[in-house]
């Protein structure tokens, strides 16, 4: 196992997840030109409920059985792991027939009920049916490939997944539209069908073509004692039900300003049109920066769990520690400077991105999330490597009430208004991410890197401060915001890497490690030394 199997899986998943936001985004553009508001209202109203399905069947299974699987392989117990993927399959292929069939029957009871007002998105709830089946089976793939930490398979299967949805949602699209939108929309919703069954086939190829290589490991594997079936089900669960709980709690802690900001904002003086508009600049352009921020560390957590909980199999806590005190300080370098240059380029981002400065205050107060919720993502990775799956639920439980208080008390003071929404999200994540770096302190002396966060702080703040400046020189020159707002990101993030490496923010051995570019980074950082001497 080599040393940066983990980094190099984070940075592969990464490259994945914003290949498939890319793809996501353009046809998220072209899916809104096809079929207006309305069309995309009707697909909107159905798809979250598709999501929360799959979220309650499905969400936990790749972090338990890749915990499952890569315990196995530390003890080069080749069979267990096999075993465990084959009996996680099975049980998956059942529970992923009952929510599609729960789906398909409660569609209209949705309806009759009012919970979904409009009858024909009734439509688009039964074509995403199926797509229930196929994806809850493919989160027990993910998570036997994760569990090898093997993330090329997982990687290549959601772009292609996208990719074909993408194409077949807008083809159906298109071809349905004449016969009304309810139909159009539902062909839409239908994409995910074809997109799901064909990332089954690439990751039932790479299962296949895997398979007769671990044939090979086989032969040298240590025979362990095999598990019933009933034990290594009711592993499968008590590892998932509390990372499904957990990853509810995010789309339900973002729920919370929906439910309650709109009228807290009422509350402090706004007509119910400002009111909307104040919220639409949080949520709908200032959170979707956040999240695009923090793709890397959501990929650094769901490969730092297998690479956790081997470590832990084997008994061999000093590299838990150094795993997790690797991903914690990587996590600091990506989301630090993240969230500074999202703060100190609010106002060129909110004009190039959505051509409106009115964002810039929600972009600008909200960008320390991108930091907190970073560090939650990752510590609540490496709480569930350790074992400690519940840990991390019961933290988010926690900070979401702190945070239902905090918006509803700062959101209705006049002076803050939406500010104050913002700063509560910034201090719900924090608190869940202090909390979970202090239970894993408590229970596994984890040493949380304050001198690299040091470190880190100062090259950003270089950064921040530099941003601004040459932002504001190259306008006064180009008077152009796009090429301006561009060049003073591409040039932050080189001020940033300058003056880090200058800190000493890495060591060669540290650089040899990161994959693809270690080997670059080190012939750079000779040369600065170099001129540091000559200086």
């Amino acid at each position: 196992m080599t040393k940066d199997k983990f980094l190099r899986g984070a940075l592969i998943l990464t490259i994945a997840g914003l290949m498939v936001k890319i793809i996501g985004s353009v046809n998220r553009i072209l899916l809104s030109r096809l079929l207006g508001g309305e069309g995309i209202g009707l697909y909107q109203i159905a798809y979250p409920i598709y999501l929360l399905m799959i979220s309650i069947s499905a969400a936990g299974i790749p972090i338990a059985i890749s915990i499952l699987v890569a315990k196995r392989i530390a003890k080069n117990d080749y069979f267990g792991a096999g075993r465990v993927f084959r009996i996680s399959l099975s049980l998956m292929v059942i529970t992923g027939l009952i929510f599609a069939l729960a789906l398909y029957f409660i569609a209209g009871w949705l309806i009759n009920i009012n919970v979904i007002r409009d009858p024909r998105a009734y439509y688009a709830l039964v074509a995403l049916t199926p797509a229930v089946f196929f994806a809850t089976i493919l989160a027990s793939f993910r998570g036997y490939f994760q569990g090898y930490q093997m993330m090329t398979p997982p990687a290549v299967s959601q772009i292609i997944e996208q990719f074909v949805r993408v194409v077949v949602m807008l083809i159906l699209a298109y071809w349905l539209l004449p016969y009304g939108l309810e139909y159009a929309a539902a062909g839409a919703a239908f994409g995910a069908v074809p997109g799901s069954i064909t990332g089954l086939v690439v990751l039932s190829y790479f299962y296949r073509k895997e398979h007769l290589k671990l044939r090979e490991s086989n032969k040298y594997q240590v025979r362990m004692p095999e598990e019933s079936v009933g034990s290594i089900a009711k592993s499968l669960i008590m590892l998932a039900l509390p990372v499904s709980c957990a990853s509810l709690m995010l789309p339900v802690v973002t729920g919370i300003d929906m439910l309650i900001v709109p009228g807290r904002l009422e509350a402090a003086g706004f007509t119910v049109v400002q009111a909307t508009t104040a919220f639409g600049y949080l949520a709908g352009m200032a959170l979707p920066l956040v999240m695009m921020g923090t793709i890397p560390t959501i990929s650094l957590a769901a490969s730092v769990v297998p690479a956790i909980s081997e470590a832990k199999a084997l008994g061999n806590m000093n590299v838990v520690r150094a795993k997790g005190f690797t991903a914690m300080r990587l996590c600091c370098m990506i989301t630090l400077p993240a969230a500074v240059g999202m703060w100190a380029l609010a106002q060129p981002i909110s004009l190039l991105l959505y051509g409106t400065r009115a964002a810039a205050p929600s972009i600008a107060n909200l960008s320390p999330t991108i930091f907190f919720l970073g560090m939650h993502q990752v510590s609540t990775g490496i709480l569930q490597g350790v074992g400690m799956t519940i840990t991390p639920m019961i933290n988010m439980f926690i900070s979401a009430a702190l945070k239902v208080f905090l918006v509803w008390q700062l959101t209705a003071i006049p002076s803050w208004n939406i500010i104050g929404a913002a700063w509560a999200s910034n201090i719900n994540f924090a608190v869940a991410a202090g909390l979970n770096i202090f239970f894993l302190a408590r229970y596994t002396s984890f040493r949380f890197p304050v001198l690299p966060l040091i470190k880190i702080t100062i090259a950003a703040g270089v950064m921040g401060i530099f941003a601004q400046l040459s932002y504001q020189y190259m306008l006064k020159m180009l008077y152009s915001n796009i090429v301006c707002a561009i060049s003073a990101i591409v040039l932050a993030v080189i001020v940033y890497a300058g003056s880090l490496l200058l800190l000493g923010g890495f060591s060669e051995n540290e650089l040899v490690k990161i994959p693809f570019v270690g080997q670059k980074l080190i012939k750079i950082l000779k040369w600065m030394k170099v001129l540091r001497r000559k200086a």
